[in-house]
């Protein structure tokens, strides 16, 4: 028969290797979703060599509904970005600097610059950093959490759930397993007075310097595209006049 002392003892031993497991998992699932955005990042060309590039411009056509328009993103990396649209003859300006946030857009009813605040504020801010978030969430302050596997149109991929220090708001990025390339991310936005889940696909990487860059960014919702970004160039480190960003007053 077991003395009281060495059941108590069995059970005190059981619990410790239990905690012990429990902490053996949380630090391997830290160690490997860090890891698995470094392989994702360094593919990428590297945060240290998103980090020194000084501005960019990207050159593109925005298409949607049936309908393509040139588009050009001018950005001073990790400080401020100015889109625009010509939208058969009327341009849309979305820009950021330092803080503040303006867009202008005769097509939905603002004729002349509008301070832009809240949510669309961290959206223009998060547009000016060549790196996405994903690679940069520590230094952001975000919070990421491995969700285990899950197969995208036969593929199987990370999913990884990104947290937003900023708002709350989560965006789920899907790494291919096989050669740690970024095949979609997907974001709940208020459009139109509804919450709806955009899915953004990418493809086709191209390089740029010591860069890789997707050149076809998709945006679905519940399967169907309703718009894309195609990618026509890019250039580095071009001079870029800061006062494109500023609101007219």
């Amino acid at each position: 028969m077991f003395s009281l002392k060495f059941v108590l003892k069995k059970i005190l031993m059981k619990k410790l290797l239990f905690i012990a497991a429990c902490f053996s998992f949380i630090s391997a699932s830290a160690q490997t979703v860090d890891e698995i955005i470094r392989k994702y990042t360094d593919n990428m060309g590297g945060l240290d060599n998103f980090n020194k590039v000084k501005t960019v411009k990207f050159t593109a056509t925005f298409s949607t509904q049936g309908v393509d328009m040139p588009m050009t993103i001018q950005t001073i990396n990790n400080r401020a970005s100015r889109s625009e649209i010509d939208a058969n003859g009327t341009t849309i300006i979305r820009a950021y600097k330092d803080g503040k946030g303006w867009t202008q857009n005769a097509l939905a009813g603002i004729n002349s610059p509008k301070e832009v605040t809240g949510t669309e504020l961290i959206d223009y801010k998060a547009g000016c950093s060549l790196a996405n978030a994903l690679m940069d969430y520590k230094a952001r302050g975000h919070q990421v959490e491995l969700q285990g596997q899950e197969t995208v149109e036969g593929l199987k991929t990370w999913k990884i759930k990104l947290t937003s220090k900023d708002d709350g708001r989560i965006t789920t990025y899907f790494i291919n397993v096989a050669d740690n390339v970024l095949l979609k991310s997907a974001i709940d936005r208020d459009l139109q007075g509804r919450t709806t889940t955009v899915e953004t696909w990418y493809s086709n990487l191209k390089t740029f310097g010591d860069l890789k860059f997707f050149m076809t960014r998709d945006s679905k919702i519940e399967g169907e595209t309703f718009q894309t970004a195609t990618f026509n160039n890019i250039e580095l480190n071009l001079p870029i006049d800061e006062k494109i960003f500023d609101m007219p007053k």
